[in-house]
């Protein structure tokens, strides 16, 4: 079949502009129609009025974490805050957590220069004896030569009861029962010097004993007060280490699993005996955020305790709640009436602040400036609170000096306040 020629095809117009033709007259027809509608609509705008955003719900805070233990706490470790827990006021037995309050005395004393790192002990017939599968310990013998840092480790890291034994045999002062009591009375000692009502110990070890009790809240202000050593944080955050003897190399396996499973575990002591349970103290570190969390009496304690942890790094935030150079008042300059020095903060203050908690800042400015005052004079303080409660102050200094005023200009002021 021949194909119609190009005259044949410019006969008529092609589809698609006819259609484009169409198509544009209707749009001609209904641009009134359009244009009312649009009126219609501009019209009703303007009668509501601007719509405003719908408002943003305040951030609620997690829930804390559904823990099997008998009692817990979740502290922060750089202030001592208490933060969430259940039961935490409970007198129970604590195992070998016990070892956190050994520990502390220990190096307390190496602090203060009663004791040395590297002194040399010789395990006594009564440590040793505590080497047998009853106990927790590292197999320590009748005669073997340790150091006082090395029965450290054995103690915090492997949970070694004979070296327990004979750190506090040591540290006491004598062989046998005579020197371990006089060390467990440092560690009560401690204890009340802390504060900690409800804690009390009858051996440095933590077999269950009537009168050898603590809770899970002052358990973790110990771990605290023990964290000031740099000596035990390293020790109890270290999953292997050895120590040796004349004759033989004795490992040292850390018996904290969360150092093991759970990546921001930093420390500390595990604990189980017959009356306490499974117990552990655990603490966590990520970035500027740290936690204490203690669980006693509990099937679960390894995942519970990482889900205590895991909860104050999800609710909470720490953050600068009074910044550094910030302006927060102004006072009048004395005997100037139209001018004022504004009050910044000298340093800045940081707080842990929970999900949904309201900070604020609370200014106080002295009665009477006085005469003169140089850039970064100390004029008032700022204290920051958070969920109500004070988590620190700054003072507040002038961000600009000022000059006494002239003889001439007291009286001029004092002149003027009269016929005022």
């Amino acid at each position: 079949m021949k194909a119609p020629s190009p005259k044949t095809r410019a006969g008529r117009p092609p589809f698609r502009l006819a259609t484009r033709a169409l198509l544009a007259s209707l749009v001609l027809l209904a641009l009134p129609l359009f244009a009312g509608t649009e009126e219609a609509a501009s019209q009703q705008t303007t009668a509501q009025g601007p719509q405003e955003p719908p408002a943003e719900a305040a951030p609620v805070a997690p829930p804390p974490p559904e823990v099997t233990a008998r009692a817990w706490a979740l502290v922060d470790l750089q202030t001592g805050e208490y933060l969430a827990g259940e039961g935490e006021d409970r007198r129970l037995s604590m195992a070998s957590t016990t070892k956190v309050m050994t520990g502390l005395v220990a190096f307390e004393m190496v602090e203060e220069g009663r004791a040395n790192l590297d002194e040399e002990v010789v395990i006594s017939a009564e440590a040793a004896s505590y080497a047998v599968p009853a106990y927790s310990n590292v197999g320590l013998f009748e005669g073997d030569v340790l150091t006082v840092c090395e029965l450290l480790m054995a103690t915090m890291i492997s949970s070694g009861d004979d070296a327990a034994y004979a750190l506090a045999e040591h540290l006491g002062g004598g062989v046998g029962d005579a020197g371990v009591a006089r060390f467990v009375a440092m560690m009560n000692e401690k204890a009340e010097g802390l504060g900690l009502e409800d804690t009390r110990f009858e051996n440095p070890i933590g077999f269950d004993a009537e009168g050898h009790h603590t809770t899970a809240r002052e358990l973790a202000r110990t771990t605290i007060a023990a964290y000031e050593y740099p000596g035990f944080a390293e020790i109890v955050g270290t999953e292997e280490a050895s120590i040796a003897t004349a004759d033989r190399e004795i490992p040292l396996q850390n018996t904290n699993e969360l150092l093991y499973v759970y990546g921001p575990a930093i420390g500390v002591k595990t604990g189980t005996t017959p009356g306490a349970g499974p117990s552990l103290v655990s603490a966590a570190l990520s970035e500027d955020e740290s936690y204490v969390a203690v669980v006693l009496d509990d099937e679960d304690r390894f995942n519970d305790s990482a889900e205590v942890l895991e909860h104050g790094f999800v609710a909470h935030d720490r953050r600068e709640v009074v910044l550094e150079g910030e302006r927060y008042a102004e006072a009048p300059v004395p005997y100037r009436r139209d001018r004022e020095v504004g009050l910044v903060a000298e340093e800045p203050v940081q707080g842990l602040v929970g999900t949904g908690e309201a900070v604020e800042q609370r200014v106080e400015v002295m009665d009477e400036l006085p005469p003169e005052a140089r850039p970064g004079t100390r004029l008032g303080r700022v204290e920051a609170y958070v969920g109500g409660e004070k988590v620190g102050e700054s003072a507040l200094v002038a961000q600009d000096g000022y000059e006494e005023a002239s003889i001439f200009r007291k009286v001029w002021y004092t002149a003027g306040g009269i016929f005022e």
